[in-house]
């Protein structure tokens, strides 16, 4: 199946080094952003078109696919535009940065019919499968889910040092992340949603903390921090907290309240395990287990963080 990629940054090198490991699956198109970098990328990876034109990219001869691992404010635009040119879309996180944009790309998913899949890479973990599993299976009854993130990102610079051409965003980007998980283990985030935010960058002109709770229909609750102005390295925690045991997802690993590492029997890469989804939904011509209509809830959870946060 012959791909196209938007995005020569960091997710793209992601997306291109998990493909490595699909004999039936070839990149031969790029959409980049920055010339230089994009002629680079394109280089490294043997890939034989590049352009920054989209449009020139996702028409090459006998794609298929596209992968978008482009910034945020045009994945919305993007992933219409393919799909309605007729190539099926795995979408990195967000859909949309606001609730309409996300509704758009689910209407465009129905009216063509073509697998969209979002990128919460997350469900495709083993450890958080093992977690979710054991939910299903009644072991495990969540109580009170305590998530952190946090980066270091007080310059509009990526993970390679490299200064980005656009803005993240701390609510619709990396908290998207945790409210996906915490949707996906509890399975609705309706009851109540609430958040609130620290000050704004005065250059990026976004929050830099933020604070998140939520509590589910069965009363679970979620807590969450988040911050770019955290001194160290990007981390990730989850403390969840059930009726049976504690259990925390710390740097890959799920570690009991002991402290003790649990094992995972057959553990693996949660980038190849869910590109292999998006492309076997195509062949099965059948949405995709994490299909952007079906994680629309996710994003409506976000629109009214994000409502509490502007009242408050």
């Amino acid at each position: 199946m012959k791909v196209c990629v938007a995005g020569e940054g960091a997710q793209g090198l992601t997306h291109l080094q998990a493909l490595r490991t699909f004999d039936d699956v070839e990149v031969v198109s790029l959409a980049g952003g920055i010339a230089a970098d994009a002629e680079t990328f394109a280089k490294e990876w043997n890939i034989p078109n590049w352009s920054l034109d989209f449009s020139t990219c996702i028409s090459q001869p006998d794609i298929e696919a596209v992968i978008l691992c482009s910034p945020n404010q045009v994945h919305c635009a993007q992933a219409i535009e393919a799909m309605e040119a007729g190539k099926h879309v795995l979408l990195e996180i967000p859909m949309g940065l606001n609730l309409d944009e996300s509704r758009r790309v689910v209407e465009a998913e129905k009216r063509t019919g073509k697998v969209c899949m979002v990128c919460h890479t997350q469900r495709f973990s083993s450890v958080f499968r093992e977690i979710k599993e054991r939910i299903d299976r009644g072991e495990f009854t969540p109580l009170h889910i305590v998530q952190q993130t946090y980066f270091f990102r007080r310059k509009n610079e990526n993970r390679f040092g490299k200064p980005r051409t656009w803005v993240d965003d701390l609510l619709w980007h990396q908290a998207c992340h945790m409210v996906d998980m915490a949707h996906w283990l509890l399975g609705d985030l309706t009851a109540e949603t609430w958040g609130q935010t620290g000050p704004m960058h005065p250059d990026l002109n976004i929050p830099m903390d933020i604070t998140i709770a939520m509590r589910s229909e069965r009363g679970a609750l979620v807590t969450s921090a988040q911050s770019f102005n955290h001194h160290g390295p990007i981390q990730g925690h989850y403390r969840l907290i059930g009726e049976e045991t504690t259990l925390l997802v710390e740097q890959g690993k799920l570690i009991d309240h002991a402290g003790n590492e649990i094992a995972i029997p057959n553990p693996k890469d949660p980038v190849e395990e869910q590109n292999r989804e998006f492309f076997t939904a195509i062949r099965e011509d059948r949405k995709a287990l994490t299909s952007c209509s079906d994680c629309l809830p996710v994003m409506e959870a976000l629109h009214r963080i994000q409502r509490a946060m502007d009242t408050h």
